[in-house]
């Protein structure tokens, strides 16, 4: 090769060696956490708001885009937010639980550093520490497809969140105290939709706007803490196709139910007489009703909505038929989180079987709540350092519950972890034993939802799994005196939190956390740990370890 021919190519080899090298986009936030006065149902209360909001503000995120949250807490007590089914590859330093992280000291900043990797959907952020969910400091996180990645719809007109949700007037250190002393939390005060319930002075504010014959997109969560809700648009369907991050078969609906932690997205025409709509939510499985709702507005029309507004479905029958619906989306081009090749997961061996048995008693006088006779507790060192320093022993012992229930109906109290192995494909089965629906979740993973039923699970009810397309997801509900089937590869190292999303049985002891260790201690498997991290406890002044390669 000639001087000038090498001379051209230079440049071109240098411009190779750039992208190859470059890094996914980042996101940059700064959030001041505060308390203020809010008044969603007509009566002024201590709310958290981040940057001066309630809900918080919706981060709008890409496949892959690195997000920089700085978090600064200026309330007088600890605090932390998760992030709701974002599945933090290799990274559960991130998560944001109080079994992983330390929590952000009063006056004290925290920057959260995590990448969104090979996912799409909607999903929402919490704060996970004492009752402050119930107070606020939520908001939605969309993560939208790259637009080298085709989408299985049209791109939509606009986009829009919808925060759904039971709500509690009385403050959220009240309810702390409540559920500390053994009461229970009771019914709700009301339903909230985007932090209003559609009853006050906000009632005739539209929430939306939307154009006669155009089609819009409404990514709803249900960011609640304890009711499962019904949600609908007055003389609308709505066209499922995503949930939790997958796109979904395009199932029409006239109401969706959503339980405690669950997200969706529809598609929604504008096809009606332009004028208002009402969006309702309300509260499913329970013998009382409330209901919000929420004003969408058609452009260049001040015509007000109907007053009639449609009820929603009876029983949980319907609510069963309507999950049974939901089928995954083979054919769509998609960030797929879960090990290559496990759309085919029917087809993958079950290597163990867990089966989550909820129960409460009283200790003291006191209300608990247990998975398999165990009533979980948080240390004062947050578990997955404790792990990492080498010190678990002086924190928790692993193992302490075993697989199933049992037989003695005795609950202890302590930090349960249960020790998973790497890259085993394993079946959890929830049996609720009791009349109410419960709602669980996964930090970390997406598990194929493949069955539910009434009555005891039996492995005989494997044959009636959907091995081929159930929707991978990271929350399922479990019906009154029923079971629910999910399975999931245990691919992703790290500490994560298997929790009740009704927050009253969350913090009365309903968690466990899962141990998924590398045996290789590699890079490829795990982060190191971040260098900001805060340490407390009995690592606070250790040696940091040696980092993995």
């Amino acid at each position: 090769m000639d001087r000038f021919a090498l001379q051209a190519l230079v440049p071109l080899v240098c411009i190779f060696a750039a992208v190859v090298r470059a890094e996914d986009p980042y996101r940059y936030f700064t959030w001041n956490v505060t308390y203020g006065t809010i008044s969603p149902l007509g009566i002024p209360q201590q709310g958290i708001l981040i940057n001066g909001q309630f809900p918080g503000p919706n981060i709008n995120s890409t496949t892959n885009n690195n997000l920089v949250i700085n978090v600064y807490n200026n309330l007088d007590e600890p605090f932390l937010l998760s992030w709701s089914g974002i599945q933090q590859r290799k990274n559960s330093w991130q998560d944001g639980m109080p079994g992983t992280q330390c929590p952000i000291q009063p006056g004290k900043n925290y920057t959260y550093h995590f990448q969104v990797k090979d996912q799409i959907g909607s999903y929402f952020y919490f704060p996970s520490t004492a009752m402050h969910k119930a107070a606020g400091a939520f908001g939605g996180l969309r993560v939208n497809s790259r637009l080298l990645i085709p989408v299985p719809f049209d791109d939509p007109a606009d986009d829009y969140t919808v925060l759904i949700g039971d709500w509690y007037s009385e403050n959220h250190n009240v309810l702390k105290k409540n559920l500390d002393s053994g009461k229970l939390l009771g019914k709700p005060d009301g339903v909230l939709i985007n932090g209003k319930s559609g009853k006050g002075d906000d009632k005739d504010e539209a929430l939306f706007t939307m154009e006669a014959g155009k089609t819009y997109r409404y990514r709803i969560c249900n960011v609640g803490i304890k009711t499962s809700l019904n949600f609908r648009i007055q003389e609308h369907n709505m066209k499922l196709v995503e949930m939790e991050g997958s796109h979904t078969v395009q199932n029409v609906y006239s109401s969706l139910d959503l339980h405690v932690g669950q997200c969706a997205s529809v598609l929604v025409t504008a096809d009606q007489t332009p004028k208002g709509y009402y969006m309702e939510a309300t509260t499913r499985l329970t013998k009382y009703v409330l209901t919000a709702t929420g004003l969408i507005q058609y452009a260049k029309s001040k015509a007000p909505p109907s007053p009639a507004l449609p009820e929603a479905p009876v029983g949980w029958a319907w609510s069963l038929n309507q999950f049974r619906s939901f089928r995954w989306n083979l054919t769509a081009s998609a960030a797929r989180p879960n090990p290559q090749g496990s759309y085919h997961y029917g087809g993958i061996n079950i290597t163990r079987t867990i089966k989550i048995v909820s129960s409460s008693g009283t200790l003291d006088g006191k209300l608990r709540y247990a998975i398999n006779g165990a009533s979980f507790v948080h240390p004062t060192t947050p578990l997955k350092l404790a792990e990492y320093y080498g010190v678990a022993s002086k924190v928790f012992k692993y193992d302490t519950i075993g697989d199933e229930a049992p037989s003695t109906k005795t609950i202890t109290i302590e930090p349960v972890v249960v020790n998973a192995t790497h890259r085993n494909f394993i079946e959890i089965i929830f049996q609720n034993t009791e009349k109410s629906v419960q709602s669980w979740h996964l930090d970390g993973y997406a598990f194929f939802a493949v069955g539910m039923g009434g009555g005891t699970w039996e492995p005989k009810f494997r044959k009636n799994y959907n091995l081929l397309d159930a929707v991978s997801r990271h929350t399922i509900q479990v019906y009154p005196k029923s079971w629910s089937a999910v399975l999931l590869s245990m691919d992703n190292a790290g500490m994560w939190n298997l929790r009740s999303e009704i927050w009253e049985r969350q913090y009365l002891g309903q968690q466990l956390y899962i141990s998924v260790l590398s045996p290789a201690r590699s890079l490829r498997d795990e982060y190191n740990i971040p260098e900001n991290t805060e340490l407390c406890g009995v690592v606070k002044n250790l040696p940091k370890p040696p980092p993995y390669t």
